[in-house]
């Protein structure tokens, strides 16, 4: 029996939402959300003004079949991103109530804060958008998906390539500037190791990005922060957020140059009970990782993601929220 099919009955389980970040990105990601799915659309309204003059433009890249090379760069990317996230949690808790625990991989765990209540859903946003320009200055590099250990990857590690997440045992993401991520990934292939880009035009998650995190700090100045409503877990720290930590500033700013721990952090969180994990956000990349999980694979906690795993058209998204609706409903 899969997980979905599980998922589908049995005992209550405590909802947990997991929330991807950048490399989750496609073309069009719950475009069929809007226009239909009145919670979606309405907040995805409310982004594309807070986004100001650049608001039009990116709903532009978002609905276009084909979008741009752009479309990929942090400067669309990154707010689609918490947009889309945001607009498919908050459909969710319409529907079905607050969740228990939430989990945000890199810039999801913005997409958590605005969900637990840490700060504002505009805020947020506008806070996005005032990081992008120091952000899209930075080195081009990019980051590679790398299906090794730690231990496997460290002798390439060191000034120029970067250990950016830890996804996995064996899944791993690398950070570095063009040069150097070409030589890494070039050694990765002579030695058999399964290497992939991910659609990302800066090297996040590493030190490339510090001062340019660094430099858009002192917009959080005045921003309310409040201790999280909900359970939050950041893959950063590999544990849950305390009121202390979820209401310094430090820890939001310094986001984009740190190493994401989504292994551990999800390992802690399925310490801490089983949960029905319901990936909210485009694609089905972290369901994939959580499906590997012993508990998961267990069948102690389930997994169901919101989005399909890759386009596969309108009737296939609306089909997908529809679905994990009416399954979280039935854990309740």
């Amino acid at each position: 029996m899969t997980d979905d099919h599980r998922a589908g009955g049995g005992r209550p389980l405590p909802i947990a939402l997991l929330i991807p970040g950048q490399g989750a990105q496609h073309p069009r990601m719950a475009a069929s959300l809007y226009g239909t799915v009145e919670t979606f659309t309405r907040t995805m309204d409310e982004a594309f003004a807070l986004m100001g003059p650049r608001g039009p433009h990116v709903r532009g890249q978002w609905l276009a079949e084909r979008p741009s090379p752009e479309f990929d760069d942090v400067t669309v990317a990154q707010p689609l991103l918490y947009a889309v996230g945001y607009a498919l949690g908050r459909t969710l808790v319409d529907r079905c109530g607050s969740p228990d625990a939430l989990l945000g991989h890199s810039a999801g765990e913005m997409v958590a804060g605005a969900l637990a209540g840490v700060f504002d859903f505009a805020d947020g946003m506008r806070l996005m958008m005032e990081r992008l320009p120091a952000l899209a200055a930075t080195e081009p590099g990019g980051m590679l998906a790398v299906a090794a250990s730690v231990r496997d990857v460290e002798p390439l590690l060191g000034d120029d390539v970067h250990l950016a997440a830890v996804n996995a045992p064996r899944q791993l993401l690398l950070a570095a500037a063009e040069e150097p991520l070409l030589r890494a990934m070039s050694r990765l292939k002579d030695s058999g190791v399964t290497v992939r880009r991910v659609p990302a035009r800066q090297a996040f998650h590493s030190p490339l990005v510090a001062a340019a995190s660094a430099e858009a700090g002192d917009r959080w100045t005045g921003v309310e922060l409040r201790p999280p409503a909900v359970r939050l877990y950041s893959a950063y720290d590999a544990a849950p957020l305390t009121a202390e930590r979820a209401c310094d500033p430090s820890f939001w700013i310094g986001q984009p140059a740190r190493t994401v721990h989504f292994a551990r952090a999800l390992d802690r969180l399925l310490d801490d009970g089983d949960h029905l994990l319901v990936e909210t956000g485009p694609g089905q990349s972290l369901t994939m990782l959580a499906r590997r999980h012993p508990r998961v694979a267990a069948g102690r906690s389930q997994v169901i993601g919101m989005s399909p795993d890759r386009r596969l058209g309108d009737d296939a998204e609306r089909d997908a929220v529809r679905s994990a609706a009416e399954q979280v409903l039935t854990r309740r």
